[in-house]
């Protein structure tokens, strides 16, 4: 799907989305395969690799029922209850126009010029500067700004971060990256449980079979096994780690691929909202480096304006770099630069300069008059 302007980049997004959102539902069903498979070696330890992938097979297509429900209860319980858990571990909190004018007014004027219906509005008690939307529906959408950044930003930048935020929700990127987290973490939680599951497992040396650590006291006659039965087995087990591994692996990047490709369109998309490209360069220069929410997860920190969190090769950063992000706006939204600023512990513990000196008055003339030693009226 080809895209050549702002609105049909969105649209594309969306497409290229909902596909990856597709795939990353379909590794839940890799990962009960997974699971399936380390259960038929459980169940039977001397079979062979062709019969192991048949029965674990059919297995698969009779739990294909309660795999689908027990994903769709995880969605509907974090529907409800996601901005909730947010909350508490972000510790952010509901705020009226009368509590913070300033934040409120900005949101609220922005939003009356555009038509949009206006999020709740939050505020997160931290140092930190970042921000961040959530929400699956009109009802539940909000913004939370942290206390930091109210302190560091004027109203320009304030107002190009609620934009960049307020895009995310009109293009419904709050609700795809939502789902895609609670997605990955279902993957995540179920691909330990496997991964947890074999790590129990032991290989029984003088039957050749796997067994749980439980039962590892197994009865005399499952002794007298060949030692060179259960080869299929060994098989088996690296192949359903390996597929918890490439499961958990594709959940993280699609994950990740669906925040880094929303960034540029949200920066753009404030733009157009405040018509204001320096002030969103000058917002995410003074948050370069600054935003990370202590205690906050990683699932939290990828809905953030910004995510200083990096992995190995750039492959798991959430978010595009500052810097690229930077010379997007400069390049399609005519803004200025300023640069990378110093951050402020670095200005923090430098003495404050020297006042300027003048040049030195003269001596004044010493007479009679002058003399200090003469008393006020020139006597000793």
């Amino acid at each position: 799907m080809a895209a050549y302007g702002l609105y049909t980049h969105i649209a594309s997004n969306k497409f290229r989305s909902m596909l990856l959102l597709a795939g990353l539902f379909l590794l839940i069903y890799v990962l009960v395969y997974a699971g399936a498979l380390l259960a038929e070696v459980l169940i039977n330890g001397d079979g062979t690799v062709p019969d192991y992938l048949a029965a674990a097979f059919a297995d698969l297509i009779n739990a294909l029922p309660f795999a689908t429900i027990g994903a769709a209860a995880w969605i509907v319980i974090a529907y409800f209850f996601h901005q909730s858990i947010i909350d508490a571990v972000t510790g952010g909190g509901d705020v009226t126009r009368q509590q913070q004018p300033r934040l409120y007014n900005l949101l609220e004027n922005l939003c009356i010029s555009r038509g949009i219906p206006m999020p709740k509005l939050k505020l997160m008690d931290s140092d930190a500067l970042n921000a961040f939307a959530t929400g699956l529906n009109q009802r539940q959408y909000s913004i939370t700004v942290t206390s930091g950044l109210m302190r560091a930003l004027n109203d320009a930048e304030i107002e190009s971060v609620l934009g960049h935020e307020l895009t995310h929700i009109r293009n419904g990127d709050v609700q795809l990256m939502v789902v895609a987290v609670i997605i990955a973490g279902f993957v995540g939680f179920f691909g330990e449980l496997f991964f947890r599951m074999f790590t129990n497992m032991s290989w029984n040396r003088s039957g050749g079979g796997w067994s749980s650590s439980s039962s590892s006291s197994s009865s005399s006659s499952s002794d007298s096994k060949s030692k060179g039965s259960g080869g299929g087995a060994v098989v088996i087990v690296i192949v359903a780690v390996a597929l918890i591994l490439l499961a958990w692996l594709l959940s993280q990047v699609v994950k990740l691929a669906l925040s880094r490709s929303r960034e540029l369109l949200a920066d753009a998309g404030s733009v157009e909202l405040t018509k204001n490209p320096d002030a969103m360069i000058s917002a995410l220069r003074k948050i370069e480096g600054r935003g990370e929410l202590p205690g906050a997860t990683s699932a939290v920190m990828e809905l953030c304006v910004d995510n200083p969190r990096e992995g190995f090769a750039d492959l798991f950063a959430t978010h595009p770099s500052v810097e690229s992000r930077v010379r997007a706006l400069v390049r399609y939204a005519g803004g200025h630069d300023p640069g990378p600023l110093a951050p402020p512990a670095e200005t923090a513990d430098q003495p404050p300069p020297e006042p300027e000196q003048g040049p030195t008055p003269p001596p004044l003339p010493r007479g009679p008059w002058a003399n200090p030693a003469s008393g006020p009226w020139g006597r000793s």
